[in-house]
């Protein structure tokens, strides 16, 4: 993708957002250059989200690795005018994640866990309790959460992802962090600090 490459030296990102674009038009074109470096910059940042939704590391790749597959047929419905491509590929793979969520709720399975004494029962329990913790809270509030801790997108990458101005994305993640503390607390755990990141 050497065309591509060239306009690296526009700084930040500005220079990125060009980058992108052009991976995005090669990609419509059956460019396979173009594909994969859109796998290479956002299948981190998808991976992460998917695991947040999905709770398993594993499911999460499995997925990942579906969406990259199908972007080939399905960036030709992508129009940068509608959404940033981080915001219009973050949809699919929330879509995705929730479309297997689905599924295995239809499939009975048995739940078998094997857990450690000490340490390792101490971090299963915290795990679960945050994530019941950040299950209560309301849906806008705990999305901003999960991108901004956790993918780690910036205030305006999580407004554009979805689709709100970045001073409610602000109010969101304050509204958000005091309700997941409460709740943590209302669960008997101690409450996780998160660094002051918006």
């Amino acid at each position: 993708m050497s065309k591509a490459v060239n306009n690296s030296e526009d700084s930040g990102s500005k220079g990125n957002t060009r980058l992108i674009q052009e991976a995005v038009r090669r990609a419509k074109d059956g460019d396979s250059e173009g594909l994969h470096f859109l796998y290479v910059r956002f299948a981190p940042d998808v991976q992460r989200y998917v695991n947040s939704i999905v709770h398993d590391h594993h499911e999460a790749e499995d997925i990942t690795q579906i969406v990259f597959a199908k972007l080939m047929d399905r960036i030709g419905k992508y129009e940068q005018r509608e959404a940033p491509f981080a915001a219009w590929i973050m949809r699919v793979a929330r879509n995705a994640a929730l479309d297997s969520m689905r599924a295995k709720r239809a499939i009975p399975t048995e739940d078998v866990r094997v857990t450690d004494e000490g340490q390792a029962q101490t971090g299963i329990d915290r795990s679960r309790d945050l994530r019941e913790a950040l299950k209560q809270l309301p849906e806008d509030q705990r999305e901003v959460l999960i991108l901004r801790h956790i993918v780690g997108f910036s205030p305006i990458e999580i407004a554009e992802t979805l689709g709100k101005s970045e001073s409610s994305v602000h109010g969101l993640h304050h509204r958000g962090r005091r309700t997941l503390r409460a709740n943590l607390v209302d669960l008997g755990a101690d409450p996780v600090v998160m660094p002051h990141a918006v």
